[in-house]
């Protein structure tokens, strides 16, 4: 399975828990589907760099976050039904990384073992 990272930018809310269940609801799509997920970073809310309109709603804040994870192909588009549907999220992009963890080694990336411990 290829190994992935995605990048989503979410519409700023006050509830948190409105990201959390964002982020767990890609999560879980990917792992029913037998992908693994090997990361998860919040990188906080931010300016847009210019207002963005998705379901009829313009953006000027966002909450931006990332997922590393392992998939199939046919899993990712199914990942972008979903993300495409909710209107929660305002942009994301996803970026295959290696078709195996040792292409993303050779790369001279780092790599998340099981055991690491991140907040």
């Amino acid at each position: 399975m290829p190994l992935y990272e995605m990048v989503c930018i979410a519409a700023h809310n006050q509830e948190y828990a409105r990201i959390k269940a964002l982020v767990s609801l890609t999560a879980s799509h990917i792992m029913n589907a037998g992908g693994v997920v090997r990361k998860i970073e919040s990188w906080g809310t931010h300016v847009l760099p210019h207002r963005m309109h998705r379901h009829s709603v313009t953006h000027k804040l966002g909450d931006y976050w990332s997922l590393h994870f392992d998939t199939s192909p046919r899993t990712l588009r199914s990942l972008n039904r979903v993300l495409r549907q909710d209107p929660l999220v305002v942009r994301w992009t996803i970026l295959r990384q290696g078709q195996k963890i040792e292409d993303v080694a050779a790369k001279g990336r780092s790599l998340i073992h099981p055991g690491d411990q991140f907040l």
